[in-house]
């Protein structure tokens, strides 16, 4: 559903909606217009989000991982909730300030890194004690 290489708004924000829990949707969507993989929905008020945004604030790292797989881009929301302690550390290095940013509907970092229980418990307690 693209008109003149723009992607339909519904569909971007069908496929971000899917990424919240819903993998087999997220490859079939994907799978029937790549284009999808960078687009961003806004849902209002300049709250932008991606499917791995949204994927990432809801903990659902198969469809991280597999988003990841595909070409999207990492951000540090993202590592954060994948237990990703060195991304997450080199991008603070950088920019200090990036540990008070807030990601899709204005969740914050360190909720992104509870979000990847077991396996982020590392990056939590690295941006617990910082």
């Amino acid at each position: 559903m693209q008109t003149e290489g723009r992607i339909a708004g519904e569909l971007v924000r069908e496929f971000v909606m899917a990424a919240h829990g819903n993998l087999e949707r997220v490859q079939e969507l994907l799978a029937e217009n790549p284009g999808l993989l960078h687009a961003s929905y806004n849902w209002g008020g300049d709250d932008w989000e991606t499917a791995l945004g949204a994927a990432a604030h809801v903990g659902h790292r198969d469809i991280a991982l597999y988003l990841l797989e595909k070409g999207a881009r990492m951000d540090i929301f993202a590592a954060a909730m994948l237990g990703k302690l060195e991304l997450v550390q080199a991008i603070l290095t950088v920019q200090p300030e990036a540990k008070y940013a807030s990601g899709p509907h204005g969740i914050s970092l360190i909720q992104h890194a509870r979000m990847g229980g077991e396996k982020a418990e590392h990056v939590l307690a690295y941006l617990s004690r910082k």
